[in-house]
């Protein structure tokens, strides 16, 4: 079959669909997650029906058996209770999961670190799913803010390279170029807040240095 048979979405279409996307966006909520201690299996189980929708192909695990050894391998997860993990494990499982595209393990480390050390298996009055729920609920007032981001991003590449007027691209071309600069847009803001992101985990681990391993 011809390829060109495949009708193109326009660019308005994408970013109509990127929208819906963040709309069906949640993430898991503390009375979710059971009350009770679970195996491995029953943890990977979990996150996967929990968070799979998250996942870019469908092939993807959001979370595997060694992907739970290598995070407390590596300090990011304390080790679990007699082979088992409880709810305060799978709250710190999800912030890894959102910070693992963007962040290495040792910069994971530091921004947990504080976290794992004072409101993990404690009786602070702050407790982890305290912390957690507040954390998601500042998330809800940004994922409004996010779209209209979003949308004057879009608008702002549709400016630099019209079409239609004298001068300007061709319509198709200007699709294509329009779409570059959105995607240019789009992976340079999260540049810039990947460089904030590390420079405050530098600064933290600089002022608390990581702990040696046993």
């Amino acid at each position: 079959m011809d390829e060109r048979s495949f009708a193109m979405k326009t660019n308005e279409e994408r970013l109509n669909e990127l929208l819906d996307h963040l709309d069906s966006l949640d993430h898991i909520h503390v009375d979710e997650i059971p009350q009770i201690d679970l195996y491995m299996d029953q943890v990977t189980t979990f996150m996967e029906k929990h968070l799979g929708e998250l996942k870019r192909y469908p092939e993807d695990k959001v979370l595997t058996k060694t992907m739970i050894n290598n995070y407390a391998k590596n300090n990011l997860l304390p080790s679990p209770l007699k082979k088992k993990y409880t709810q305060e494990h799978i709250l710190l499982l999800v912030f890894i999961y959102y910070f693992k595209n963007l962040l290495s393990f040792t910069d994971i480390e530091t921004v947990l670190s504080y976290i794992t050390e004072h409101h993990f298996d404690t009786d602070d009055e702050s407790s982890l799913a305290e912390i957690y729920t507040k954390v998601f609920s500042m998330e809800h007032g940004q994922m409004d803010r996010l779209k209209e981001d979003v949308k004057e991003k879009f608008e702002k590449a549709k400016e630099t390279f019209p079409s239609g007027a004298e001068g300007s691209a061709e319509p198709e071309n200007a699709e294509s170029l329009q779409l570059f600069g959105f995607i240019c847009e789009l992976a340079f803001d999260v540049f810039l807040k990947k460089q904030m992101i590390e420079r405050l985990a530098d600064e933290l681990r600089a002022e608390n240095p990581p702990k040696k391993k046993k």
